[in-house]
């Protein structure tokens, strides 16, 4: 019987470079469509280029029988807005159009639970059933993020085998990147964030989220969304988490949403007109922050068998893997910490 071989997309971000190393230990064959310059393990085949180049991904599908999309433009600002289109939303739909000259076994597609939110009710856990209207999103990145799912969701109609899933925020070891909930782990324990505005979230162990993208090409319904997540929680909590496990003093000061609004006012403005620089507070952040950011995964679990580890133990992982990337300045406070722990 031969191996199966399976094409990510994206394979060198948080999420694919787990789900590519799942997928080696499994024994299939990979390949990954990557941009140049982003390392690799030497045991995946490489296509180099850009997933809105319609020569390299169908180059990319040739011989694959799973299709795993993830590449993304993931993050809250770009210099150039129409950048989120022209990746999220023109590249997915560029990759759905190569993909149908293909007969693959399944494709999966990966989402966001950011377009999944539009009413200010906290109290609500949002489930893989709802749907929303392109108006409800914030900003250029969700937009994108939106019709892109959408795309998927048509391709699904016209007989292609897509399964969407939507991971909450994934934290463990490994964000090579640092994309925005590992990079707000570690300015708290840098002691770069003096203020928090306490905002609800999922947290999901990133290595449950690959081992979820799987199950759902191997389980997973054509035409279903399943969101992967699993703790709901505070920021708040959150803080008081790392609080036990590094030893060190989080902040106890909250900001009032209008102060952070103006804040991301502020930076956004300084970000598109003069330092062309990332944002140290994106506005359609803050504005998320208002939204109900708490999701029912009980779909994945009972559909796909999706697998839910504690998150303390992604958020021990990830700290020691940060210290041990030398990238947290107060190394020896956590380290003291850790070792009182491990006596």
């Amino acid at each position: 019987m031969s191996k199966i071989c399976s094409l990510i997309t994206g394979g060198g971000g948080f999420i694919g470079s787990h789900l590519v190393n799942q997928l080696l230990q499994k024994g299939e064959n990979v390949k990954v469509l990557e941009l140049p310059d982003v390392r690799l393990p030497s045991e995946v085949e490489v296509v180099r280029g850009s997933i809105c180049d319609a020569h390299i991904v169908n180059n990319a599908l040739k011989g694959v029988q799973r299709l795993y999309h993830l590449a993304a433009n993931p993050n809250l600002w770009a210099a150039d807005k129409r950048e989120f289109q022209r990746v999220n939303f023109e590249g997915t739909r560029t990759v759905l159009q190569e993909a149908a000259k293909y007969n693959l076994e399944k494709i999966v597609y990966t989402s966001t639970e950011s377009i999944l939110t539009g009413s200010t009710n906290r109290n609500v856990s949002v489930d893989a059933e709802v749907h929303r209207l392109v108006k409800e999103m914030p900003g250029p990145y969700c937009r994108s993020k939106f019709l892109a799912e959408q795309e998927a969701f048509k391709a699904a109609m016209n007989g292609l085998p897509v399964v969407i899933v939507a991971p909450t925020l994934p934290i463990g070891p490994g964000d090579n990147r640092l994309t925005p909930p590992t990079r707000m782990i570690l300015d708290f324990i840098n002691g770069e964030t003096p203020a928090y505005l306490n905002c609800g979230f999922n947290l999901v162990d990133v290595r449950d989220v690959a081992q979820g993208h799987i199950l759902a090409a191997e389980r997973g319904h054509s035409g279903e969304r399943y969101i992967l997540g699993h703790k709901n929680l505070y920021l708040s909590d959150l803080l008081l988490q790392i609080e036990e496990i590094t030893g060190l003093s989080m902040p106890k000061f909250r900001i009032p949403y209008w102060i952070a609004l103006s804040a991301g006012a502020f930076c956004e403005f300084m970000s598109d007109h003069i330092t062309h620089q990332p944002p140290v507070v994106p506005i359609n952040g803050v504005r998320l922050t208002r939204r109900p950011m708490f999701f029912n995964s009980d779909k994945a679990v009972h559909e796909l068998g999706f697998l839910q580890k504690p998150i303390k133990n992604a958020l021990v992982d990830e700290i020691e893997w940060l210290i041990n990337m030398g990238l947290v300045t107060r190394k020896q406070l956590v380290q003291k910490s850790f070792e009182k722990k491990s006596i």
